[in-house]
């Protein structure tokens, strides 16, 4: 049972920072995050960029529960500036380096795992698939329902791994957000032939085709891969030795 809860962030780049960014949010944030918030780095993934928008960070970070998002957001919004004073320069260099984006409240189902079991397991792909689902509002619950009973066994014959799927809050059941594990570029080729019906392995993914269909859920699936230091390719959380200038990088 998963009873975290986390924050999910499409984050825009600017110029050729993304490298920097990284290591920012990775090596330079996750240390402090932990010790001051025990929030933990969930996943920082460059997006592919021919698959969706460029160049942009996928950041996700794992809070105990509602009660530490409350803290969370205490700690870093109870100042006039509605920032944490202490971070002052860990902030500025952060927007020399980004220029906004887009946040999400997301939920766990009950099966998805917490990023330390995942990285006991050793969970890890080449990609990753970052699935944002659109259904009627007030489906969600039914569509990441099938997922569990129908997605993971369809996906899992092709060789990927669930890394989790999430619940939106703060709208109106409408939003899911779906992220798997893809071992390598190739298998990843013969899950978007099968999607469209082509190829040897069309069969698997036709039912989940049509329950897709059934539920009214449309999708933006774009690629991601880790950050040198993520945890799923890091096998720990971030430390304070793994820091090295932004310069340098």
């Amino acid at each position: 049972m998963n009873d975290k809860v986390y924050i999910h962030e499409l984050i825009d780049i600017i110029g050729h920072n993304r490298a920097r960014y990284m290591h920012h949010m990775t090596a330079n944030w996750v240390p402090v995050g932990l010790e001051e918030r025990n929030q933990r780095c969930f996943g920082v993934w460059g997006t592919v960029g021919s698959t969706g928008r460029w160049p942009e960070v996928v950041n996700m970070w794992e809070l105990d529960g509602w009660d530490g998002l409350v803290g969370n957001f205490r700690h870093e919004l109870g100042h006039a500036s509605l920032q944490d004073p202490a971070l002052a320069e860990w902030w500025a260099a952060a927007a020399s380096l980004r220029r906004g984006g887009v946040d999400r409240i997301v939920v766990p189902e009950p099966w998805t795992r917490p990023i330390d079991d995942l990285v006991a397991a050793g969970v890890r792909g080449e990609l990753y698939s970052h699935e944002l689902v659109t259904v009627p509002a007030g489906a969600a619950p039914a569509f990441l329902a099938a997922v569990a009973e129908q997605a993971v066994p369809a996906h899992e014959a092709l060789g990927l791994t669930a890394v989790g799927a999430f619940r939106v809050a703060m709208v109106n059941d409408s939003e899911a957000v779906v992220i798997w594990a893809i071992p390598d570029w190739e298998t990843w080729a013969r899950v978007e032939q099968a999607w469209l019906g082509t190829g040897d392995d069309a069969d698997l993914l036709a039912g989940w085709r049509r329950t897709t269909l059934g539920l009214g859920a449309d999708w933006r699936r774009t690629l991601l891969v880790d950050a040198p230091l993520a945890p799923l390719r890091l096998g720990r959380q971030p430390e304070i030795g793994d820091r090295r200038p932004l310069d340098d990088l």
